[in-house]
């Protein structure tokens, strides 16, 4: 009789543990379901070409959105609704529900790994700095900006550029927040920064549409290190981004994914010779 009692409470425990799972599965996979429902995905970006643009007619695109929009249909999620948020407002953003991913751009690192869960990497690229004609301060890094007193240096708030320059031992009053690239073209071309740093691609776009013969490119940054970004998602959607990632892997294997980014100047080659786990645990 106590053993048949026993055997009960261990199969009423084991159904119970089944029945957990199955719930915590099922409320797991509800975030693809609504958003199936719903038809489109929420996602923040930066308005920062060649990674995302907003056209005048609103029309979103740009590497990172362009493999979302595809991977997302993929999934049976029709479309993507972008909103542009500063890179310090994504994460926030993300984790209050205002987006549903963040496909911007949004670099790989170990403390943003713990505060989201990213895709594998989607578009990977080094670092650069736009400058007067003839890099009157010579400025080759962000530490060569640390050692001049009078210089100063824009990036995106809570953007990496930003943090490499705090982190090479820029000080916080010369390291100037701007809103976004052409804003801090103007301010080379005025004098009121003396370098801009964004990665080398959005740089180059910037400097494609400026056609000003008085800027040059510095690229790549020294010391700065190559990063790779991923789609970005809230803690508790493993789901959905697991999801996004068997998709991503197809298109990927399928030269799909190749065909999206390269046009933009990115490399699919550098984004398929590493991995999250790589990038997320890199120092």
């Amino acid at each position: 009789m106590k053993k048949l009692g026993i055997l009960a409470g261990v199969a009423g425990l084991a159904i119970s543990t089944m029945l957990l799972a199955s719930g915590a599965q099922s409320a797991d996979d509800a975030k693809l379901e609504q958003l199936k429902q719903q038809g489109f995905a929420r996602v923040a970006i930066a308005n920062e070409p060649p990674y995302t643009a907003v056209a005048a007619d609103g029309k979103v695109s740009g590497a990172a959105p362009d493999v979302a929009r595809e991977i997302f249909k993929r999934l049976g999620v029709n479309d993507i609704v972008a909103s542009i948020s500063e890179y310090g407002a994504m994460i926030p953003g993300l984790q209050a529900g205002r987006f549903d991913v963040v496909t911007a751009g949004l670099f790989m690192k170990p403390e943003r790994c713990a505060a989201v869960a990213y895709s594998e990497p989607v578009l990977c690229d080094a670092e650069a700095m736009l400058v007067k004609k003839g890099n009157p301060k010579g400025f080759k890094s962000y530490e060569d900006i640390a050692k001049d007193a009078s210089a100063t240096v824009g990036a995106p708030g809570g953007g990496t550029e930003e943090k490499l320059a705090l982190n090479a031992g820029v000080p916080r009053d010369r390291v100037i927040v701007v809103p976004d690239g052409q804003s801090g073209l103007k301010m080379v071309q005025d004098g009121r920064i003396d370098a801009y740093s964004l990665p080398v691609l959005s740089i180059n776009d910037l400097m494609k549409k400026a056609n000003d013969p008085n800027l040059e490119v510095i690229a790549p940054v020294q010391g700065a290190p190559v990063y790779c970004d991923g789609a970005a998602f809230k803690k508790g959607d493993e789901a959905l981004r697991d999801a996004y990632d068997v998709e991503l892997a197809k298109m990927k294997k399928s030269g799909e994914f190749a065909k999206i980014i390269e046009p933009y100047g990115f490399s699919a080659k550098a984004a398929m010779s590493t991995t999250r786990d790589k990038l997320c645990a890199a120092k």
